[in-house]
């Protein structure tokens, strides 16, 4: 416990002498470089999102993720995904456009999670999508699953799982964590928000991936937090 409490203190320590920026807000910046040098285009997007939103996406009453989700009233809530708005504004852009719409997101997300090492009720999520893509949608998306988890420098593998939302996902493993979902389109899903043409998309938790990159044992060590810094223990 003593050698436990010194390399903790040397972390602190650390970061006080050499003050850099949080490794989250790091991982985004790095992660946000390589997608646009491959064409897309950053949006922010409200955390606050109606529950029409959340019905496009069939999260109903009787719907798994439903009782995640936090309302703020009958009409609105925080977003637990980014797909909703994403969605829309893929819509909006194809407008303007013929050629493939590629598009991110990094912000926050917001579910009731049950207390454990690899959940957050407040949790920071990239979704990448492209609407059109010239190459095989699936394809695509193995492109852009190896151009994140290439800044991560973690080894992954994929597997196909059933999803509450998609139906068929591919996920992304690292060992047996979960750290990405992707989806592919024509979807089930894009009738009801006017999209008709292939596309390809991914989701990525990054506190996760964080975690991951260093070798923490818990999600709550790399979020956003009152008891972590960067990992180390401040309370």
């Amino acid at each position: 416990m003593s050698d436990l409490v010194s390399l903790n203190e040397r972390a602190i320590t650390g970061m006080i002498g050499s003050p850099s920026r949080h490794q989250l807000a790091q991982l985004e910046a790095d992660i946000s470089g390589v997608l646009v040098s491959r064409g897309f285009i950053e949006v922010r997007t409200p955390s606050m999102i109606s529950a029409a939103s959340l019905e496009k996406m069939t999260i109903t009453p009787d719907h798994p993720l439903y009782k995640q989700v936090f309302f703020i009233d009958k009409k609105r809530c925080l977003r637990p995904m980014l797909a909703p708005n994403l969605y829309y504004v893929m819509r909006k852009l194809r407008d303007h456009t013929d050629g493939p719409v590629r598009i991110f997101e990094i912000g926050s997300c917001f579910r009731k999670e049950s207390h454990s090492g690899t959940h957050l009720e407040e949790f920071t999520m990239l979704n990448l999508v492209e609407l059109g893509p010239e190459r095989d949608a699936t394809e695509a998306l193995k492109g852009y699953i190896d151009d994140v988890m290439g800044v991560t420098g973690l080894e992954y593998t994929l597997s196909r799982e059933e999803s509450d939302v998609y139906k068929e996902t591919l996920d992304v493993m690292v060992g047996d964590t979960e750290v990405s979902s992707g989806a592919v389109g024509p979807h089930i899903l894009d009738a009801a928000h006017d999209v008709h043409e292939p596309w390809s998309g991914a989701g990525f938790g990054l506190e996760r991936l964080l975690m991951l990159m260093n070798g923490k044992g818990s999600v709550r060590k790399a979020g956003r937090s009152l008891s972590y810094l960067n990992g180390a223990k401040i309370n």
